[in-house]
């Protein structure tokens, strides 16, 4: 479902703006040898006021694609390029703002659909799917300064790392 944003077209008022807004950046088809996936909060309607638009990529070769990444985007709006570590792995970021969005294009040498991103929203979704009265919830918890993972983790009662516990949560539910 997430492989496009088609879906977002269909969504709510947000979703529709940030489809409108992705087509108009033309990151998608800019940037497409990298896979790149919608993530995050909008894609599953629990996205707060600020919630930016982040976009994961498989990337490996990280000159070539800063290079590119500063040619397409590099004029937009407090525009910042970082290269770190996260759990031992190199990713680059990206950040910039369009259309009253602000985009993080996240980028690691891994397939998209391995990045703890992606995988924590399908399990996200999927407990969504599975109560839907979880999402106002969420999104009151978020409201309070909670991140996502964690927001999860204390509705469903789970200690530790937010991020690993989530992940064990999906594999124990057989979710991922």
């Amino acid at each position: 479902m997430f492989e496009t944003i088609d879906y977002l077209q269909f969504g709510n008022k947000n979703q529709k703006r940030a489809f409108l807004a992705i087509e108009n950046l033309g990151i998608i088809h800019s940037l497409s040898e990298y896979h790149p996936i919608l993530c995050g909060t909008l894609p599953i309607g629990i996205d707060i006021l600020g919630s930016d638009l982040d976009i994961i990529m498989n990337v490996v070769e990280f000159t070539s694609f800063e290079k590119k990444v500063t040619a397409f985007f590099g004029n937009h709006h407090d525009f910042k390029l970082k290269k770190t570590s996260i759990r031992n792995v190199p990713v680059i970021k990206a950040n910039f703002t369009f259309e009253g969005f602000e985009f993080e294009i996240f980028g690691q040498p891994q397939p998209v659909k391995e990045q703890y991103a992606y995988i924590h929203m399908i399990i996200e979704n999927t407990i969504l799917n599975h109560n839907p009265c979880l999402k106002d919830e969420v999104i009151k918890l978020k409201e309070q300064g909670l991140k996502t993972e964690p927001a999860f983790c204390k509705l469903l009662g789970l200690e530790g790392d937010p991020y690993e516990s989530l992940l064990e949560f999906g594999k124990s539910k057989q979710i991922i």
